[in-house]
């Protein structure tokens, strides 16, 4: 508490005076959604369950009280596991705290320098498809968790062993156990639907993932099933795995410092994207993006110096305490200390918790992450996105982490690029009336030159020609010098071209130019034509 009323602001600090009572509530809420997320993510990343405990801690205490997001949660987050789990299996747990360090310190640089808000800077599409991404491959080795199993080598193994995972669940060999925590997790699962559906109105504020793992821990007492538990030492300061001088020296290898960017990049966009969502649940603070980055940056660091998970902010957390009533950083805080509690003083009680259960939770949160709606939504701002979305997606996949954000931005730049290169040029004749309409549409550029200038010379001489502009989206000096040039070309054999010019002034003038023509009393009225093109037009700022 000394370290809340050092950090947060006077005016926050009275609020959170004020508001304790239901910042209490809220903090108990999130703790209550929090505890199994960090235990199951800690197995999902190949780590033990106590350093995503330590995470949760940290999360909450530390970056709970220098957040510029007061109300976003702080934690292990099923975003980062893909990459963990790929670290652990190439390069040993020893380096989780290395290259949490190097993210951390990046993160803090970033915040520092006020790069906050260009993580932002990332097609809906990319990210969207990241999630997806990581979702699937949640779903596909958290399966095989869920039943007793070893995940496989890569997340596209994971997906096409599944159908044997469920045979084994179905039909079990002699002295395997695969079928009963088969059982456990279907019945995590189906707690969860149910809850969803039926809670009564008097408990809305218990979370899905408790009633969960509680239904899934009786589950497995009640039948007996000799199944895999938790494992969580009597003494947290046990599990720490704070890196060694040789985790040291390795980690300035060019593979560890890639992954250290790539972990800071990652946790990076997923919290400030997450608290952009927090920010339009509720009507309190808004997010101070670079004050938020230094805090995760800070936090990174912490967990990085025990070896524990990197953090992120995370949705479900932060939702929770939203809609639970938090009205200050005091529930974020409070919930860190609950966690840390728990982990002191029952640390018996967390080891009754079937893995299963736990799988069984990221397993549904995995399914989650792959959003029909989302797709939907993308969809309807074109094919060019939902290919986007879907190779970011499969590129993650069939590939890693980093190379599907990689596609998906490369795709996303390309398609940018083509939309500020690219413009449609429709041409109508009218015989009768000696007229021929050129219908403008996106954006012309000098890359659009050879193509609007091949239509152009379609044009038969002594024609009155209308050149449309109302549908462009962008139009640059070079292409109007080549209008202009072109009118005088056309005006020289006969013909006549009226255009929108000072449509064109008005939509891409400078404020300036714009200035300069009410001083000078243009003349000009939309719908009449000049005899020459104006000599200066700026895209506006």
């Amino acid at each position: 508490m000394i370290m809340t009323a050092t950090t947060a602001p006077m005016g926050e600090f009275e609020t959170m005076k004020k508001s304790w009572p239901q910042d209490l509530l809220a903090s108990v809420v999130v703790f209550l959604v929090a505890l199994p997320l960090c235990l199951g993510v800690a197995i999902a990343s190949g780590a033990p369950p106590a350093l995503g405990l330590i995470t949760g801690i940290i999360g909450g205490i530390v970056v709970g009280s220098l957040a510029g997001s007061p109300l976003q949660v702080s934690g292990p987050a099923a975003g980062l596991a893909v990459l963990c789990y790929q670290l652990v299996e190439e390069h040993g747990l020893i380096m989780m705290g290395v290259v949490g360090l190097i993210a951390g310190a990046l993160q803090l640089m970033a915040g520092v320098a006020r790069l906050g808000q260009w993580f932002r800077a990332i097609s809906p599409s990319v990210i969207h498809g990241m999630l997806a991404g990581i979702g699937v491959l949640i779903l596909g080795s958290q399966f095989h968790v869920m039943i007793d199993d070893s995940p496989r080598g890569s997340g596209l193994e994971n997906l096409i062993s599944i159908p044997e995972a469920i045979y084994k669940a179905v039909f079990p060999m002699a002295m395997d156990s695969h079928h009963l925590a088969a059982m456990v997790g279907v019945a995590t699962i189906a707690a969860i639907l149910l809850w969803n559906q039926f809670k009564p109105k008097s408990l809305a504020v218990v979370p899905a993932p408790l009633i969960a793992v509680i239904v899934g821990t009786l589950v497995a007492l009640l039948a007996g099933f000799e199944i895999n538990r938790v494992t969580v030492p009597d003494n947290i300061v046990a599990s720490l795995n704070i890196p060694t001088a040789e985790a040291f020296q390795r980690g300035l290898s060019m593979d560890i410092l890639l992954l250290g960017v790539v972990f800071a990049f990652v946790a990076s966009a997923e919290t400030l994207l997450c608290a952009t969502a927090v920010d339009q649940m509720h009507t309190g603070p808004r997010t101070k993006y670079d004050k938020e980055l230094r805090a995760q940056g800070i936090g990174n660091m912490l967990c990085g110096a025990v070896g524990a998970l990197p953090m992120t902010g995370v949705i479900v957390r932060s939702s929770a305490n939203v809609q639970a009533g938090g009205k200050s950083r005091l529930s974020a805080i409070m919930h860190g200390i609950w966690i840390l509690g728990t982990v002191a003083a029952l640390p018996w009680l967390l080891a009754y918790i079937p893995t299963a259960a736990l799988a069984a939770i990221l397993v549904y949160t995995g399914y989650k992450l792959v959003n029909i709606a989302q797709i939907k939504k993308i969809a309807s701002y074109g094919r060019i996105e939902l290919v986007i979305y879907f190779a970011t997606l499969g590129g993650i996949v069939v590939f890693d982490l980093l190379t599907g954000v990689i596609i998906g931005f490369v795709l996303a730049t390309a398609k940018v690029v083509y939309t500020f290169t690219h413009v449609r040029v429709d041409l109508e004749d009218d015989e009768m009336g000696n007229r021929t309409d050129v219908f403008l549409h996106g954006s012309a550029t000098f890359f659009s030159i050879p193509r609007l200038a091949s239509v152009l010379e379609t044009v038969k001489s002594g024609r009155e020609v209308h050149v449309h502009v109302e549908h462009l989206d962008h139009i640059d000096h070079a292409c109007l010098d080549m209008l202009g040039a072109w009118e005088k070309q056309h005006n020289a054999t006969g013909g006549t071209m009226i255009m929108e010019w000072k449509d064109l002034r008005d939509r891409y003038a400078s404020p300036y130019q714009k200035m300069q023509d009410q001083f000078d009393g243009n003349p000009e009225q939309p719908g009449e034509g000049p005899k020459k093109a104006p000599p200066v037009l700026e895209p506006a700022a």
